[in-house]
């Protein structure tokens, strides 16, 4: 059987003038989480300004959905926040989107 690689995007909007703070927050405590979990293949942290909102979006790979659930908990579907969250994210989306991954070079 063929090992699939998964990929996890979580979305969260601050406002612009936090974006560097969030993005130094973001590494310390979700991509620091991520590294540290058996099964994370990779993480990236995706930003973009638009007027005066900061989109973010973590895209991680994972080995398969049982290391993710060593993240993510068993209802893993849900995203998953940290305590300082509430100080910069503009809204709190519920779930994260999970992808089948295929690579090619």
């Amino acid at each position: 059987m063929e090992n699939k690689i998964i990929t996890r995007i979580w979305h969260g909007v601050t406002k612009a003038e936090d974006s560097e703070v969030y993005l130094q927050y973001l590494k310390k405590t979700g991509i620091e989480d991520y590294k540290k979990t058996e099964g994370n293949l990779s993480a990236s942290i995706l930003r973009r300004i638009e007027n005066d909102k900061c989109h973010f979006w973590t895209v991680t790979r994972w080995d398969g959905f049982e290391s993710i659930e060593k993240f993510a908990g068993e209802d893993y579907e849900k995203a998953r926040y940290y305590q300082e969250d509430k100080k910069y994210l503009l809204e709190f989306e519920p779930n994260v989107i999970h992808c089948e991954t295929f690579e090619f070079f």
